[in-house]
C-alpha cells in the first residue's frame, strides 16, 4: 500500500497530517493525491462520505497553493454550513506548517459583515456554501475570475438542495482555464449533465461501483404495522443499549413527533429539523457530537453534511423517496474504518422501496425479527452487569461507609447481594416488557416479501406503484394523484413538497405516496380522504411568490401532459378572461 511520502506532497504537509495520526492514504487519497499533484485534468472522484475525500483533494491544493499571493486560488463549494466548517477546520490543521496560508469558511445564518471582513483581508481558499458564495459575489465582494482550482464536493447533495440556478451563475463567474474537480456520492443524470457543461475532458476516479453503498456497513429492515413502527423503534433502541444513532424521518412533522415521543419515554434523544433557527441547530449538534445525545432524530435536509465519524447506527424510521439518499443515510455510519448498521422500519407498503434501493446498491438486505420482550430483557441486564463490571471503585471514599453497608446487608449473600442491586436497575425492564406482543408481520404478508428470487412479485412492485390495498397495511384506504403547478424550476423538492402538505393539512400523518417532481410541474399521491381539503388549501397558497395551483389527475398514471379536472367556476368564465394552467 502507498504511502504519503510516496504521493509526493510537500514536507510540511506530512509532518502536519503525521501529528494528525495519518499512516497511510485511504484509497480515494491513493488515487486522487497523486493525480491532481501530476495534471491538470478535471476530475470525477465518486467515493461515499467519511473515505477521506476532504485530504484528498485538499492536500494536493495546498500543495500548489502560493502562500505569497493573498489572491483567491481556490473554491470549495459543499452543501451545508457544517461540512463547510468541517472543510475549514481540516484545512487548517493540514496547513499548520504552511506559513501565510489561510482560508476563509463563508455560510449562511453567520454574520456576512464579518465574512466580508475576512474576505477583504485576503486569503488563498474559499470554502463556502453555494448560497452565501453566490451572495458574495454579486455583491462584488468575492472574486473567483482568477481561481485556479475549482472544487465541487458532495455534488449531488448540493443539486438535491436546489443549488442548482446557484452553481450554475457561480461557475459563470469563473475562468475558463482551471481544474475542476467534482466529488459525489452518487452519480444520477443531474451530476452527469452538471459534468458534461462545465468539466472538460474529464477523468473518473471511483471507489467501489457507482452509487454503491459502503462496504462495511450492515443493512437490515424489520417489516411491521404501521401502527407499531416506534414501537419497533424503542425495541430497536432497547436492543442495542451502546447505540450512537441517526433517526431519518420523512417530514419535519415526523421529526418532532418521535423525538418527543422519545423524550418522554425517557430516551437520551433531540430533533433536528428545518424549523430550528441556527442557534438551536448549533446547541443539538454540539450534544449529539460529544456524546450527550444518543439519538438524532433528523429530516434528509436537516442532517446533511454532518460530520459524525462514530456513529454505530443508522435507523430509517421511514424510507426516503429518492433510492439515492438511502446511499447518503447509511452512508453516515460505517466511517474511518469503522463499521457500522444501517436498519430500516418498513411497514408493508415500503416492501417495493426497498427492491429498488437493494437493486441499486447491488446488495441483498437482511431481515431480522423485531426483538421480543424476553430478548430484549436478557440484552439489557447483560448490558447492566458489564457496566457495573468497569466501574472505577475509589476506595478512600467508599471505604468510611463499608461498615453501615455491611451491617444493612447482614445476613445476605453475596449473591443475594448483587442480585439485589442488579433487580433495583433492572426490574423497570422487566415491568415494562412483560407480555409484550410480537409485532412482527407474519404468515401471507411475510411470505409476499421474503419470495423476492426475481427482485419483488407483481404484488410488491404494484405497493410502490399505487395500488396500496388489501395485504399491504392500508386496508381499504385509496390513493388520489395530484398536480401542482410547481416544479425544480421553482426550487420545489420532495421534501420541500411534503413541507407543504403538511402545512396545508389539517391532520397529521396524512398517508403520501409517490412523488414525482418534474421542471415546472410535479406529481405526487395521497390519501383520497384528504384530497378535497388539501386541494382547497394549497390553492389559495403561493411558494416564493409563485401562484400555486393543485387539482386531481383524471386518466394514466404516467402521461407526459396532465389531463386536469377543469374547474366548473373557471369553464364558466368567458374565454378572454379564463385563467391558464402553468405548466
Amino acid at each position: 500500500m502507498m504511502t504519503f511520502e510516496q504521493t509526493g506532497i510537500k514536507p510540511e504537509l506530512l509532518s502536519a497530517i503525521s501529528a494528525m495520526g495519518f499512516e497511510q492514504p485511504t484509497p480515494i487519497q491513493e488515487k486522487t493525491i497523486p493525480h491532481l499533484l501530476n495534471n491538470k485534468h478535471d476530475l470525477i472522484a465518486l467515493a461515499q462520505t467519511g473515505t477521506g475525500k476532504t485530504a484528498a483533494f485538499g492536500l494536493p491544493i495546498l500543495h500548489n497553493c502560493d502562500v505569497n499571493k493573498k489572491d483567491i486560488q481556490s473554491l470549495i463549494l459543499c452543501p451545508t454550513r457544517e461540512l463547510c466548517l468541517q472543510i475549514s477546520r481540516d484545512l487548517d490543521a493540514y496547513s499548520k506548517n504552511l506559513k501565510g496560508f489561510k482560508n476563509i469558511a463563508v455560510y449562511g445564518g453567520a454574520d456576512i459583515s464579518k465574512q466580508i471582513r475576512e474576505l477583504r483581508s485576503g486569503g488563498q481558499v474559499v470554502v463556502g456554501t453555494p448560497g452565501r458564495v453566490h451572495d458574495l459575489i454579486r455583491r462584488k465582494v468575492l472574486n473567483v475570475s482568477q481561481i485556479r482550482w475549482m472544487v465541487l464536493d458532495e455534488a449531488d447533495e448540493m443539486l438535491n438542495m436546489g443549488f442548482k440556478e446557484e452553481l450554475d451563475a457561480i461557475l459563470a463567474e469563473t475562468p475558463a482555464i482551471k481544474q475542476t474537480l467534482l466529488f459525489s456520492a452518487t452519480m444520477p443524470r443531474e451530476i452527469a449533465n452538471l459534468a458534461a457543461k462545465y468539466l472538460h475532458s474529464p477523468e473518473e476516479i471511483s471507489v467501489g461501483r457507482k452509487n454503491e453503498g459502503a462496504a462495511n456497513v450492515e443493512h437490515h429492515y424489520y417489516v411491521v404495522q404501521a401502527r407499531d413502527k416506534y414501537a419497533t423503534l424503542k425495541r430497536v433502541a432497547d436492543n442495542y443499549p451502546n447505540c450512537y444513532a441517526i433517526v431519518f424521518c420523512r417530514t419535519r412533522m415526523e421529526t418532532r413527533d418521535v423525538a418527543e415521543k422519545l423524550m418522554a419515554d425517557g430516551y437520551n434523544a433531540d430533533a433536528l429539523h428545518g424549523d430550528l433557527s441556527q442557534s438551536q441547530r448549533d446547541y443539538v449538534m454540539g450534544r449529539f457530537r460529544t456524546g450527550q445525545l444518543q439519538m438524532l432524530v433528523a429530516t434528509d435536509v436537516a442532517a446533511r453534511g454532518l460530520d459524525v465519524n462514530s456513529l454505530s447506527h443508522v435507523i430509517n424510521y421511514s424510507l426516503p423517496d429518492d433510492p439515492e439518499a438511502y446511499i447518503h443515510r447509511s452512508g453516515r455510519t460505517g466511517r474511518a474504518g469503522k463499521s457500522g448498521i444501517s436498519v430500516s422500519i418498513l411497514h408493508m407498503r415500503e416492501t417495493g422501496k426497498l427492491r429498488h434501493i437493494e437493486k441499486l446498491l447491488n446488495k441483498r438486505f437482511e431481515r431480522k425479527d423485531v426483538p421480543g420482550g424476553e430478548e430484549i430483557c436478557e440484552v439489557q441486564l447483560m448490558h447492566l452487569v458489564e457496566k457495573v463490571a468497569q466501574v472505577e471503585v475509589n476506595d478512600s471514599k467508599i471505604d468510611p461507609y463499608m461498615p453501615a453497608i455491611m451491617e444493612k446487608f447482614e445476613g445476605l449473600s453475596s449473591e443475594e447481594i448483587l442480585k439485589r442491586f442488579v433487580s433495583a436497575e433492572f426490574n423497570r425492564f422487566l415491568a415494562y416488557y412483560k407480555n409484550a406482543p410480537d409485532l412482527n408481520v407474519r404468515g401471507q404478508e411475510r411470505k409476499m416479501v421474503d419470495k423476492r428470487g426475481g427482485r419483488g412479485s407483481d404484488r410488491g412492485d404494484r405497493a410502490d406503484r399505487g395500488d396500496r390495498g388489501g395485504d399491504y397495511g392500508g386496508g381499504n384506504m385509496s390513493f388520489s394523484r395530484l398536480f401542482i403547478n410547481a416544479g425544480k424550476k421553482q426550487n420545489l423538492n420532495a421534501s420541500r413538497l411534503l413541507g407543504l402538505i403538511n402545512e396545508h393539512s389539517k391532520r397529521k400523518n396524512v398517508e403520501i405516496g409517490k412523488i414525482d417532481i418534474q421542471r415546472k410541474f410535479s406529481f405526487f399521491e395521497i390519501d383520497s380522504r384528504f384530497e378535497k381539503e388539501l386541494i382547497q388549501s394549497m390553492n389559495s397558497s403561493s411558494l416564493d411568490g409563485h401562484s400555486l395551483e393543485v387539482d386531481r389527475v383524471t386518466g394514466e398514471e404516467h402521461v407526459s401532459v396532465p389531463k386536469i379536472k377543469k374547474k366548473k367556476s373557471q369553464m364558466d368564465q368567458p374565454r378572454a378572461k379564463r385563467k391558464r394552467t402553468k405548466r
